[in-house]
């Protein structure tokens, strides 16, 4: 892997993520949050931005420290601050989690925490989006892969400024009447930019570079893979476009955001074109498990966009087009995301442990650390539920939601056990597992030694 400089802070973003994707299903589990309370209460808040910054940004935010620098060849600019970025957005994120506490009445609590969460929050994505950006712009110019991450860059600025407006109003900091249109009209928007723009972008960028790497597939940029950032671009500028027009003026017109929508849904269609062209390229004909388990993500990506376009569907989702948006998240984002954490944990991991020693001992496969047969009984029960879940918020029925996700909490603690027992070289043979001078690695702290 060009550029397999080891990020000093992933692991521990990673382990963060883990650990508040489990709080969140958790929270699920006990009732807290859609369908047991409304969409809109303080409790589904809380789980949702459990859910968004401390899952699947941390994940996002902590790949990307190690992938970016891989994208562009280039090394990380302003490595040092991932440490204060993670300690910001996990101490935000829990500020804001305790005002929207306040909101639902919890006494110790006070609402004064959501603004200064939200300052957190947008000081450390504001630093990481530097970061990045920096790398970036350094190494211009990009590839096609690279042009995505800086796109999902820009969507996440929008987005944590939009949430500290929202923080802003909701605590009765400042209650202006931009503010509080923003607050009422303004929540797709704000989900649009983060689930869409931030997470999505990214991510389709980010998969355009692993994808080929680790099935062996053609790695140049294909048209209609310029065309999907192109498409993904204008839908983004759209949302931006009605963003700026709903604060200027109350009565600003739909039409931009149902466009934005119908060109989400092209570029979504031309990439799983994309994915499944790599697919039939590949040289790698045995695929991995994390390459089965990443295309049902793309099938559930596929599936929920194309359905939330038809207005009946839409509506039969629930409140707030929920089943559709929670298909989203935890088909889509959160399968893919547990899908390459499967490789990417163990790969970095053997990268770490066995990459000083490689060529002067024997050392295992990067496969080796993983247990694929046990492993895939995880992600098909994680998938099954995810995919009931789904049908009971269609059906309305919050007890079998509840039971479908205890079911994929019971996946999840199953996947985050194998990445466990990965980093820790578990399934490893005893006389590979330690090679004379092979680092030993730490579960989720700093790699015992930066390797340039």
């Amino acid at each position: 892997m060009p550029g397999a400089t080891l990020s000093r802070w992933t692991m521990s973003y990673f382990a963060a993520a883990c650990l508040f994707l489990l709080i969140g299903e958790v929270m699920m589990v006990t009732g807290c949050g859609y369908p047991v309370v409304a969409i809109d209460a303080p409790e589904t808040l809380a789980l949702v931005h459990v859910l968004a910054i401390g899952w699947l940004s941390l994940l996002m935010v902590g790949a990307l420290l190690q992938f970016v620098p891989v994208l562009v060849a280039a090394p990380l600019r302003g490595r040092r601050l991932a440490l204060p970025v993670l300690l910001l957005l996990v101490t935000g994120l829990l500020l804001l989690a305790g005002g929207f506490g306040a909101l639902a009445g919890v006494g110790v609590l006070s609402p004064a925490m959501l603004p200064l969460g939200a300052l957190l929050l947008v000081t450390g994505f504001g630093l990481a989006a530097a970061m990045l950006a920096a790398t970036l712009f350094a190494a211009r110019p990009l590839p096609l892969p690279a042009r995505f991450v800086g796109l999902g860059l820009l969507a996440l600025v929008a987005t944590a400024l939009i949430g500290a407006a929202f923080a802003l109003a909701l605590s009765g900091t400042v209650a202006t009447g931009p503010l509080i249109r923003l607050l009422v009209h303004g929540v797709p928007l704000h989900a649009a930019s983060g689930l869409g723009g931030w997470l999505t972008l990214t991510a389709v960028g980010v998969s355009y570079r692993l994808l080929p790497m680790f099935m062996l597939a053609p790695e140049e940029a294909h048209g209609t893979s310029h065309f999907v950032w192109w498409v993904g671009s204008a839908a983004l500028a759209l949302v931006a476009a009605r963003t700026a027009w709903l604060v200027l003026d109350a009565s600003a017109v739909e039409e931009p955001l149902a466009l934005a929508a119908l060109l989400a849904a092209a570029a979504v269609i031309l990439y799983c074109a994309d994915v499944i062209r790599l697919f039939r390229e590949r040289r790698r004909r045995a695929v991995e498990l994390n390459i089965r388990a990443s295309y049902a993500a793309f099938a559930a990506l596929l599936l929920s966009v194309v359905l939330f376009i038809i207005p009946g569907t839409r509506a039969a989702a629930g409140e707030g087009a929920a089943a559709l948006v929670y298909l989203f998240v935890f088909g889509w984002l959160t399968g893919l995301g547990l899908a390459q954490l499967y490789k990417i944990v163990p790969f970095l991991t053997w990268l770490e442990c066995y990459g000083t020693v490689l060529g002067r001992a024997a050392v295992p496969r990067v496969q080796d650390l993983v247990r694929e047969g046990r492993s895939s009984l995880w992600f098909c029960l994680y998938y099954g539920a995810v995919t009931a879940a789904t049908g009971s918020l269609f059906a309305g029925s919050a007890p079998w939601f509840r039971a479908a996700l205890l079911l994929q909490l019971v996946a999840t603690v199953g996947l985050t056990a194998e990445l466990v027992r990965a980093r820790m070289l578990s399934s490893v043979a005893e006389p590979l597992r330690f090679p004379l001078g092979a680092p030993r690695p730490n579960l989720f702290l700093p790699i015992s030694r930066q390797q340039e």
